[in-house]
Formats: C-alpha cells, sequence, structure tokens
C-alpha cells in the first residue's frame, strides 16, 4: 500500500480512502472467515462430544447386556435343574397298582395254559408210552365214563358211555381228531390257573417292581375227578396213584393257594411282566 502526498488537491485524497476501504475490506472477510471457522470448530466439538455420549452409551448397553447373559444362562440351568428334580419324583411317585398288576398276571396265568389229558376210543393199540389198561382208563371207566372191552392181542375196543359223552360237552376247549388207525383222539382241558389275590407289590426304583401273588387251580368235572388228594385216585394203589399224577394229569386241585412272584418294568406300552 503507497500512500502519495499531493499538494493539497482531490487526487491524493481518493487515494488514500481507496486505500482504508481495501484494508477495511481484507479485515471484513477475515472477521468472517474467523466467525466461520470458530462456528465450524464449536460443530465439531459439538460433534464429538455427541458421539463420545453415543459411544458411553453404547458401552454401558453392551455391558448391561453381558452382563444379563450369565444371568439367563443361571436361570437356564436352574430350570433345567427343578424340571428333572421334577420329573425324577413324579416317576418315584408312579407306583404299581393292584388294578394294573392284575390284568397282566391274569393274562399271565391264562397263557400258562391248562391242564389237559387225551385218551382214545375206538379199537386202541397199546404202546410203550400208553396201554388202554392203564389206570387212567381205569379211572374213566369205574367212573362209567368208558367202557373197556375184551383184549384183541395187543388191541383193545374203547367205547364211550351216554355219560361220558355228556361230560365231554360240559368242558368248553374239548379237542377231538382221528389217529392214523382210524380210532379217535380226545384232549380234554382238566384244569386252569386262578389268580386268587395279590399280597404285595415292591417297587425297585419308579420303573420296576415285584408283584407276589398267590394262585390256585379251577378244576372242571375231569379235574374233580382226577385230584390227587380225592377218593377216586385213593382208590387205586401207590404205584397206579404215581402213575396217574406223574402222566396222566392227575394233580392236588383242591389243595391250598400256592405262593408266586413276578416282575414287572414300566415302558411305552405301560406295566409289563419281564423275566430277569
Amino acid at each position: 500500500m503507497q500512500l502519495r502526498r499531493g499538494n493539497g488537491n482531490q487526487e491524493g485524497t481518493r487515494v488514500v480512502t481507496c486505500e482504508r476501504r481495501r484494508v477495511s475490506e481484507v479485515t471484513s472477510l477475515y472477521e468472517v472467515v474467523g466467525e466461520k471457522f470458530t462456528q465450524t470448530v464449536l460443530a465439531a466439538k459439538l460433534q464429538g462430544e455427541w458421539e463420545d455420549a453415543m459411544f458411553e452409551q453404547e458401552v454401558e448397553m453392551e455391558s448391561k447386556q453381558g452382563g444379563m447373559v450369565p444371568l439367563l444362562l443361571i436361570v437356564t440351568l436352574i430350570v433345567a435343574i427343578v424340571g428333572v428334580a421334577i420329573f425324577y419324583v413324579m416317576q418315584a411317585r408312579q407306583v404299581l397298582t393292584n388294578e394294573e398288576a392284575r390284568p397282566a398276571i391274569i393274562a399271565s396265568l391264562k397263557d400258562l395254559g391248562p391242564v389237559t389229558i387225551h385218551f382214545e376210543t375206538g379199537v386202541v393199540k397199546a404202546s410203550v408210552e400208553e396201554k388202554p389198561r392203564d389206570p387212567n382208563y381205569r379211572l374213566f371207566e369205574k367212573n362209567g365214563l368208558l367202557k373197556l372191552g375184551k383184549d384183541q392181542g395187543w388191541k383193545t375196543p374203547v367205547s364211550l358211555t351216554p355219560k361220558g359223552e355228556a361230560m365231554l360237552a360240559e368242558v368248553p376247549g374239548v379237542q377231538k381228531s382221528k389217529d392214523k388207525d382210524g380210532a379217535d383222539i380226545y384232549v380234554v382241558p382238566v384244569a386252569e390257573r386262578q389268580l386268587v389275590d395279590i399280597t404285595k407289590i415292591t417297587m425297585n426304583g419308579g420303573t420296576r417292581a415285584v408283584v407276589e401273588f398267590t394262585w390256585k387251580w379251577n378244576p372242571n368235572k375231569f379235574g374233580h375227578l382226577l385230584d390227587a388228594s380225592g377218593a377216586e385216585v385213593k382208590s387205586f394203589n401207590t404205584w397206579d396213584r404215581a402213575t396217574l399224577i406223574d402222566k396222566y394229569g392227575a394233580k392236588y386241585y383242591h389243595a391250598e393257594p400256592q405262593k408266586a412272584v413276578l416282575a414287572f418294568a414300566k415302558g411305552d406300552k405301560g406295566w409289563q411282566i419281564v423275566t430277569e
């Protein structure tokens, strides 16, 4: 910037005034720029403070969430433990009752099947295993059920009497067939096992049990005739009585109930008898 001195004329005055105006404009420009810079700095500072605040909030939230995760894991573990404990308690309380055991025991006794006897009618051939003159044929003849004819060598005519036919008709489950020589073969049920009482149930955990019970024979008319303690069987000698018991279905059908034990296990289908 140059200041020219004049001789008091107007030209010199305008030069000075012009130079001052330029200085003033430059100064104003710096003031505007400075103000904008200050505003920019303040805005940046505020932005930085806001970002710091947001960062602190995020850190705080993550800290809270991080604290919640272990808590949720602990709660889940406690719920699982309590659930398992309740399950085992409920299982331990699920005992086998008489009402549940009874049908299974009855079915088990039925599956054993009845005691059966067999005899033949027609021209019966004697064999090593059985002869028409054995004590079973003689017992039935003595009680009017069969009639034995005169031996024809090793063959004997045997016929069923009307009384025998009537008695067979009263017994369910009689099977009749023929042998290769044309003789009639009868297979006759004599007695079935019958449940008397369930005396004790011992639990072994929540899924196993031991059941003690009593059962007895339930004989039909043939069973009564073949009762080993009955008068008809006792009328034979010792040898014949032993043969009737060993080979021909005689038993103590009127004896006291017998004790027995069965093991039970609970599975998908409920309580069932198992073999241990």
